[in-house]
């Protein structure tokens, strides 16, 4: 089960005047800090795929609640980002950069994940989502407080979905959960894969992000501009660089699990 970290970008809304591109440490710390937590599970998940310490990643709520909050707080940053942007005037061509820079780390990782799990590779993970979830941010910023809304209607959809599925729409079960549709998130059982991070409901914590950013950025909001402790500086600058920290995290723990296994003779 995988999750990510991903410097937030957006555009700004048609009438948004370009300005000088500014960083709020406490977003930055915000996300630097998911990145941390993100590292401690990934590297639990790690010792119990190679037998060190098994666990239940998939059914244990120890491990699912904590991986529920870590995507949220990605997005939710995300969401931040994206207002913030909007605010300092970011055009379509930043967006495009880096919006293709997370696709082609998503590629990378469907290609590293089948080599390792052939099985149950990953197809529509968090950064698959995110590249999804980003334009559609970025194409309805502009909805103000209706995104409060919106946000919810996306995290209720599946559960809806799910009840409609599995009873009175049972025939059409098969198609939203095919891999053509399930990205989607409105299945009646989750694929069988190391992770799933679709469209719906996370689109909706994105949405929650994007409107709590305009919110605080309207009323200038004090936690949004203060600076972080010296203590916590470091996580600021974790989590400007939270997309290449995560495409190097997991094969420097794997790396460094696997040499242990064979110097142990594992």
């Amino acid at each position: 089960m995988k999750t990510s970290a991903l410097s937030s970008f957006a555009s700004p809304l048609p009438s948004a005047p370009h300005r000088a591109v500014h960083r709020y440490d406490a977003v930055d710390a915000l996300r630097g800090l998911a990145m941390v937590w993100m590292t401690v599970f990934h590297f639990c998940f790690d010792l119990s795929h190679f037998g060190y310490w098994p666990q239940n990643f998939r059914a244990d709520p120890f491990w699912t609640t904590q991986r529920t909050v870590i995507v949220s707080l990605f997005l939710f940053c995300a969401g931040l980002g994206q207002a913030i942007a909007c605010q300092q005037g970011q055009g379509w061509s930043r967006f495009g950069r880096r919006w293709a820079q997370i696709v082609g780390c998503a590629l990378l990782v469907t290609a590293g994940s089948v080599v390792m799990f052939p099985q149950s590779y990953i197809y529509f993970g968090v950064l698959h989502g995110m590249a999804v979830m980003l334009i559609v941010a970025r194409l309805t910023a502009g909805w103000g407080r209706w995104l409060w809304l919106a946000g919810l209607i996306a995290v209720a959809l599946p559960t809806v979905a799910h009840a409609l599925l599995s009873g009175p729409w049972a025939e059409a079960s098969a198609a939203f959960n095919s891999k053509p549709l399930n990205w989607l998130g409105l299945v009646s059982r989750k694929p069988y894969t190391e992770d799933y991070v679709p469209v719906l409901p996370w689109l909706g914590v994105m949405w929650w992000g994007l409107a709590a950013g305009q919110w605080a950025l309207r009323h200038q909001s004090a936690w949004l501009r203060m600076p972080v402790p010296a203590l916590l500086a470091p996580l600021a600058v974790l989590g400007r660089w939270s997309l290449s920290y995560y495409m190097v995290h997991q094969p420097v723990m794997i790396g460094g699990l696997m040499a242990a296994g064979w110097m142990l003779g594992r």
